[in-house]
């Protein structure tokens, strides 16, 4: 567990009409954690909540030009079978990025298994958008608790 470090988790698919709130939430707390000196946060580059998330960050990063945005992605190419404009934002996103760490060079089954342990393992803070438990968001909310992070969920 790293000190002064947040992770994200949370779900691919996002109702519509939950964004503009869900966006409020992200600024809030990573507000409140860049002013408790949060300053290194990591994202697993997934979309979704994940895209909202390093967005929410570079808002941040704006005020203090101290944040650092790490993506931490299960693999090189994972975006491959996106459409057009989510891989023009996931590559506008890698480009604006401090860091970028790549899981696998290859996908393989339980990349993103093993992407979201190295964000627990690599967090004490997990922030999540968590609806539905048996999810990989779910598993890695479980994971995080178990190794004894803070997980606050902005879903409720």
């Amino acid at each position: 567990m790293s000190q002064g470090v947040c992770s994200f988790t949370g779900h691919r698919v996002l109702a519509a009409r939950d964004l503009s709130q869900i966006n409020e939430r992200l600024d809030d707390i990573i507000g409140q954690l860049d002013n408790k000196g949060i300053e290194r946060f990591l994202v697993g580059g997934a979309l979704g909540f994940d895209t909202l998330a390093a967005k929410a960050v570079l808002r941040q990063r704006e005020k203090n030009p101290r944040i650092i945005l790490v993506m931490c992605l299960p693999c090189k190419s994972q975006e491959k079978y996106w459409p057009v404009g989510d891989k023009n934002t996931y590559f506008e996103l890698l480009d604006a990025a401090d860091e970028t760490i790549y899981i696998s060079e290859k996908y393989y089954t339980g990349c993103m298994a093993k992407r979201n342990l190295y964000l627990v393992e690599n967090s004490e803070i997990c922030v999540a958008y968590l609806k539905r438990a048996g999810s990989g968001t779910g598993q890695t909310i479980r994971m995080a608790r178990e190794r004894g992070l803070t997980v606050i969920n902005l879903a409720y």
